[in-house]
Protein backbone atom coordinates (compact mmCIF):
# COMPACT_ATOMS: atom_id res chain seq x y z
CA UNK A 1 0.00 0.00 0.00
CA UNK A 2 1.30 3.45 -0.76
CA UNK A 3 0.00 6.94 0.25
CA UNK A 4 0.62 9.89 -1.39
CA UNK A 5 0.70 13.69 -0.18
CA UNK A 6 1.72 16.31 -2.73
CA UNK A 7 3.43 14.72 -5.03
CA UNK A 8 5.90 12.39 -3.21
CA UNK A 9 5.12 8.90 -2.03
CA UNK A 10 5.21 7.83 1.66
CA UNK A 11 5.79 4.39 2.85
CA UNK A 12 3.80 2.76 6.00
CA UNK A 13 5.82 2.72 8.83
CA UNK A 14 5.44 -0.78 9.06
CA UNK A 15 6.57 -1.63 5.41
CA UNK A 16 9.57 0.52 6.32
CA UNK A 17 10.65 -0.95 9.52
CA UNK A 18 10.35 -5.04 7.35
CA UNK A 19 12.72 -3.51 4.52
CA UNK A 20 15.45 -2.71 7.67
CA UNK A 21 15.12 -5.81 8.77
CA UNK A 22 15.75 -7.26 5.81
CA UNK A 23 18.38 -5.24 5.41
CA UNK A 24 20.23 -6.15 8.26
CA UNK A 25 20.91 -9.80 6.71
CA UNK A 26 22.96 -8.40 3.73
CA UNK A 27 26.52 -9.59 5.54
CA UNK A 28 25.76 -13.33 4.39
CA UNK A 29 26.66 -14.51 0.94
CA UNK A 30 25.17 -17.46 -0.89
CA UNK A 31 27.95 -18.79 -3.28
CA UNK A 32 26.46 -21.66 -5.71
CA UNK A 33 28.62 -23.86 -8.12
CA UNK A 34 31.03 -24.99 -6.05
CA UNK A 35 33.33 -27.60 -6.90
CA UNK A 36 32.49 -30.69 -5.06
CA UNK A 37 36.01 -31.03 -3.91
CA UNK A 38 35.48 -27.81 -2.22
CA UNK A 39 35.92 -27.58 1.22
CA UNK A 40 35.40 -24.85 4.24
CA UNK A 41 39.10 -23.52 4.30
CA UNK A 42 39.37 -23.17 0.60
CA UNK A 43 36.04 -21.09 0.83
CA UNK A 44 37.36 -18.78 3.61
CA UNK A 45 40.88 -18.46 1.56
CA UNK A 46 39.08 -17.50 -1.29
CA UNK A 47 36.62 -14.70 0.30
CA UNK A 48 38.37 -13.16 3.30
CA UNK A 49 41.02 -11.16 1.14
CA UNK A 50 37.58 -8.70 0.80
CA UNK A 51 36.71 -8.50 4.61
CA UNK A 52 36.75 -10.55 7.92
CA UNK A 53 34.96 -13.44 7.63
CA UNK A 54 32.75 -14.92 10.37
CA UNK A 55 31.98 -18.00 8.89
CA UNK A 56 31.91 -19.93 5.38
CA UNK A 57 30.27 -23.09 5.45
CA UNK A 58 30.25 -25.47 2.46
CA UNK A 59 26.89 -27.30 2.87
CA UNK A 60 27.15 -31.08 2.93
CA UNK A 61 24.77 -34.23 2.38
CA UNK A 62 23.79 -35.26 5.93
CA UNK A 63 23.83 -39.06 4.62
CA UNK A 64 27.06 -39.28 2.77
CA UNK A 65 28.65 -36.28 4.34
CA UNK A 66 29.40 -35.01 0.47
CA UNK A 67 28.92 -31.49 -0.59
CA UNK A 68 25.75 -30.22 -2.33
CA UNK A 69 27.62 -27.92 -4.49
CA UNK A 70 26.89 -24.97 -2.77
CA UNK A 71 27.77 -22.79 0.48
CA UNK A 72 27.50 -19.67 2.92
CA UNK A 73 29.87 -17.15 3.49
CA UNK A 74 28.85 -14.19 6.20
CA UNK A 75 30.95 -11.23 6.46
CA UNK A 76 31.49 -9.00 9.47
CA UNK A 77 30.19 -5.96 7.60
CA UNK A 78 27.96 -5.14 4.51
CA UNK A 79 30.67 -3.52 2.76
CA UNK A 80 32.68 -6.45 2.69
CA UNK A 81 30.13 -8.89 1.70
CA UNK A 82 28.84 -6.23 -1.54
CA UNK A 83 32.66 -5.87 -2.61
CA UNK A 84 33.15 -9.96 -2.51
CA UNK A 85 29.69 -10.28 -4.46
CA UNK A 86 30.84 -7.65 -6.77
CA UNK A 87 34.24 -9.52 -7.34
CA UNK A 88 33.98 -12.65 -6.72
CA UNK A 89 30.51 -13.64 -8.66
CA UNK A 90 31.77 -15.87 -11.90
CA UNK A 91 35.14 -15.93 -11.03
CA UNK A 92 37.25 -19.35 -10.78
CA UNK A 93 37.47 -21.76 -7.63
CA UNK A 94 38.65 -25.32 -7.67
CA UNK A 95 38.06 -25.08 -11.70
CA UNK A 96 34.23 -23.80 -11.17
CA UNK A 97 32.53 -20.51 -12.09
CA UNK A 98 31.03 -19.87 -8.96
CA UNK A 99 27.52 -17.75 -8.91
CA UNK A 100 27.32 -15.64 -5.89
CA UNK A 101 23.74 -13.63 -4.31
CA UNK A 102 22.84 -12.35 -1.06
CA UNK A 103 21.37 -14.94 1.10
CA UNK A 104 18.23 -15.11 2.69
CA UNK A 105 15.55 -16.49 4.79
CA UNK A 106 13.58 -18.86 2.52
Amino acid sequence: MQYWKGGVRLIPPFLFSRQLVVRRSCSKLFVGGLSYDTNENVLKDAFEQHGEIIEAKVICDHVNGKSKGYGFVQFSSETAACTALKEMNGQLLDGRNIRIEYAHKG
